[in-house]
């Protein structure tokens, strides 16, 4: 039984760990996607609460936690917009998290700036610049 040249088991374990990359791409794409879609319902749920209680005369005078904005994520995001006094980019935003600038990041990015654009906590002066909201109480 011979073995097979060292380029040959080279090429074959190149081939496994690029296949192996892809789908582990395809996965956090996967759950990135999932991510999103449960922050939108729980932004959405949040704005039914209050829509309703404000219907019913009723204002929520300790609203419940917004868990998405609690979440560790966004806290990072709000603490680098607190350290600076210009507008930021999501790009910028991406260095300043020492996180990827691809532009599947830096969208996921903008989307939870958007998010919180949204929410009143962020404003967005000028088109893809992004600041604190003047009257923002965000820790």
């Amino acid at each position: 039984m011979t073995q097979p040249p060292l380029l040959t088991l080279l090429t074959e374990r190149e081939t496994a760990a690029g296949l192996a990359v892809e789908r582990l791409r395809e996965q956090i794409a996967s759950l990135s996607d999932q991510l999103t879609a449960a922050e939108t319902e729980v932004a959405e749920l949040a704005v039914t609460r209050k829509t309703l209680l404000s219907l019913g005369g009723h204002l929520d005078t300790a609203p419940p936690a917004d868990a998405t904005i609690a979440s560790p994520a966004y806290q990072q995001i709000l603490a680098v917009l607190q350290h600076t006094t210009a507008p930021m980019r999501a790009k910028d935003i991406c260095h300043a998290l020492g996180t990827s600038t691809t532009a599947k990041d830096t969208e996921n990015l903008r989307a939870k700036l958007k998010r919180l654009v949204a929410r009143q906590i962020l404003t967005e002066p000028e088109a893809g610049l992004f600041t604190l909201a003047p009257s923002s109480s965000a820790p």
